[in-house]
């Protein structure tokens, strides 16, 4: 490889990872098969943990998707305890909870949600639950003979990680969330997603909708400085 072919791929991954952002807006157009096939594959070159790869996917679209949709915000909204199927942890607090915060106040302000604006605000929440409206909804599941290793979420997490960059680097949006999964048995039954596998996350995917305003938010990120310790290193 040359120098310049070197540079060529340094220069689109930065493309890719400085430009990429949460989509929450999407056009109804369809998604190709073959082009989340490629996407898929891509972020199956992630490593995992002694190459165990714990990942599955699970692709929807159409009627099943609109069932799952459906299913998630009645029962959402009649009171149904969520259901999710990995441990949620306790409630942030701290710079934690300051940095959930912040971000749903750039998206508030993008949409123009005022504090007390509960119907907006509900509406908003109900959007999550609705996958955000995208065409299609990636399932990533994990193999339950795995539950309990701390490896496999991490290697689902960097899969995770994976695709939204390979789907942003085709022109495709995507977010990751937890609002779809929260009726785990919704989603089972119309994702068919079979008993030996444990839900871990899903993937709102589609064409991003250039006028729908949260999609311009970029969440603040914390600087190197605050994140990496460097050791035995010269000054």
């Amino acid at each position: 490889m040359s120098a310049t072919d070197s540079d060529d791929i340094k220069h689109g991954y930065d493309q890719v990872v400085l430009g990429r952002r949460s989509i929450r807006g999407y056009k109804p157009d369809a998604v190709p098969r073959k082009l989340i096939e490629e996407i898929i594959g891509l972020a199956m070159r992630s490593p995992s943990s002694m190459n165990v790869q714990p990942w599955n996917f699970y692709v929807i679209t159409g009627e099943p998707l609109n069932r799952i949709r459906a299913g998630n915000t009645e029962r959402m909204v009649a009171g149904v305890p969520q259901s999710r199927e990995f441990r949620t942890g306790q409630a942030f607090e701290g710079k934690h909870r300051d940095r959930q915060v912040g971000v749903a106040k750039q998206l508030f302000a993008a949409m123009g949600i005022e504090r007390d604006d509960k119907a907006a605000r509900t509406d908003w929440v109900l959007r999550g639950f609705r996958q955000f409206d995208a065409p299609v909804c990636v399932i990533i599941t994990y193999d339950k003979v795995l539950d309990g290793s701390d490896d496999t979420p991490f290697d689902c997490g960097a899969v995770a990680t994976a695709l939204v960059n390979a789907a942003w680097s085709r022109g495709l949006g995507a977010v990751i969330n937890s609002q779809g999964i929260m009726q785990s048995p919704v989603v089972r039954e119309h994702a068919g997603i079979a008993d030996d596998q444990v839900i871990m996350k899903s993937i709102a995917l589609g064409w991003p909708d250039d006028d729908f305003p949260a999609n311009a938010v970029v969440s603040e990120r914390k600087s190197v400085e605050e994140a990496a310790v460097f050791v035995g290193f010269d000054d």
